[in-house]
């Protein structure tokens, strides 16, 4: 009756008690020695820090649940990260280890959450370019600043808590650039039905970001100087279809930037279990089941819709794996399941809607010179895919031929832009017919 969740962050954390609850053992298998996940990461008892952040009573919920995750005989947390899945083994390290053992499942959960996508730009690849994701899990978890003056940029309500939090590690936040527009969230308010807290939330972060910072939408970095390392953002405003407008531009001085154009999944591990992917996530039924019939996924790998729909997803997840196992029927969980499932379809309504209004603008292709970098691990420049163009048919062919997305990150961090820039140079001009 074993259920391996991988992943600790809020679906995770929800798919083992869950589990556990319904009376399967479970294993719990995570990079980081702690729970929560980078969403709930906060800075190592040994800091003495007396005040981590300003969550509240969410905060709160999520220490009593890592508490009652250590206390359940049922669920063995494992510091560590699975390599590969083969059938129903899988294959984990643990961490700071070299050696790697085997273990079965009879159904797995996978929680492996999101990354921050980043758009390439002149300079991205300069030392002093962070992921808003990593400069935010340096401020919260380990209480450093990646500069003493930085932009944040990009789009989503993301940017806010980036801020924040740079702000309370001692950085002066020069400016927070949103590419898109508030109003696009006003125009999606009657979708957000049940989701009130999450706008009340963002309107607090502007309210302690005003006066502190300049908030600026319809703007972003488009370009990084420095020669060691970022010396200057170049921001500009951009229009409705993030081209920069001409004449807006102008320099900043800055020693970081900080960046993030939405959320990535990790589907490494689905892809590898044979899980269907559709349009970016995983495919999954009311059970939170993939197309492999003992393989569930919950959180950012079905869709980006916040922590609390995440953490239903998991409750949903991990119910379903303890009937697969055969630890309990759904007879038996049915009342919880259909709570859980409540909450799933208003966080799916809400990620919905937050993605229409974060959508990338298809102009951002203007911010880009021939010598910009598309593939960072193989320095592939913007040049090679256009010359390399007019003899490849697809967009996976085109980055093949320009080795995109072969190096050590294998496409995680470029992937998706470089299949955009590809498709755009592949699309034939307006009033010609497509290539034979």
């Amino acid at each position: 009756m074993s259920v391996v969740v991988v992943g600790a962050g809020p679906a995770g954390m929800a798919a083992a008690r869950h589990a556990a609850r319904a009376g399967a053992d479970v294993l719990l298998v995570d990079s980081s020695g702690d729970l929560g996940g980078r969403y709930h990461q906060i800075p190592p008892a040994q800091f003495g820090v007396t005040r981590p952040q300003r969550s509240g009573s969410g905060q709160r919920d999520v220490e009593a649940l890592a508490d009652e995750i250590r206390a359940d005989p049922r669920i063995r947390h494992f510091a560590g990260s699975v390599r590969s899945i083969d059938g129903h083994t899988l294959h984990v390290r643990s961490r700071g280890g070299d050696a790697e053992e085997s273990l079965h499942a009879e159904a797995v959960v996978l929680a492996t959450g999101a990354h921050d996508r980043v758009l390439p730009f002149p300079g991205w690849e300069l030392p002093g370019v962070f992921t808003a994701g990593g400069a935010h899990a340096l401020a919260r978890g380990q209480r450093v600043a990646v500069g003493s003056r930085v932009v944040v940029a990009g789009t989503g309500p993301f940017l806010l808590p980036v801020a924040e939090s740079l702000l309370d590690v001692g950085a002066e936040v020069v400016a927070v650039l949103d590419a898109g527009s508030t109003t696009s969230w006003l125009r999606r308010a009657p979708t957000l039905a049940g989701q009130w807290d999450k706008l009340a939330g963002f309107a607090g972060y502007l309210r302690r970001l005003v006066g502190a910072t300049r908030f600026r939408t319809r703007a972003g970095v488009v370009e990084a100087i420095g020669d060691e390392r970022v010396r200057e953002a170049v921001v500009a405003k951009l229009d409705a279809r993030w081209r920069p407008i001409p004449g807006t531009h102008r320099r900043i001085p800055v020693d970081a930037i900080c960046v993030a154009h939405g959320f990535e999944p990790r589907l490494e591990l689905a892809r590898a279990a044979g899980c269907d992917i559709v349009d970016g996530f995983v495919r999954v039924d009311d059970e939170q089941r993939s197309s492999t019939p003992w393989v569930f996924a919950a959180g950012e790998t079905t869709g980006i819709a916040g922590a609390r729909a995440a953490a239903a997803e998991g409750a949903v997840a991990g119910l379903a794996a303890a009937v697969q196992v055969r630890a309990t029927t759904w007879r038996a969980v049915e009342k919880p399941a259909r709570r859980a499932r409540l909450m799933v379809r208003c966080g799916q309504r809400f990620g919905r809607a937050m993605a229409s209004a974060t959508r990338i603008g298809e102009g951002w292709n203007e911010w880009l010179t021939p010598q910009t970098v598309v593939c960072r691990c193989e320095e592939v420049p913007y040049q090679a895919l256009r010359d390399n163009a007019p003899v490849q048919r697809d967009a996976s062919a085109l980055n093949r031929s320009c080795r995109v997305g072969l190096g050590s990150c294998q496409g995680r961090m470029c992937g998706r832009s470089a299949d955009e820039l590809a498709e755009n140079l592949l699309r034939p001009p307006a009033n010609e017919p497509p290539l034979a």
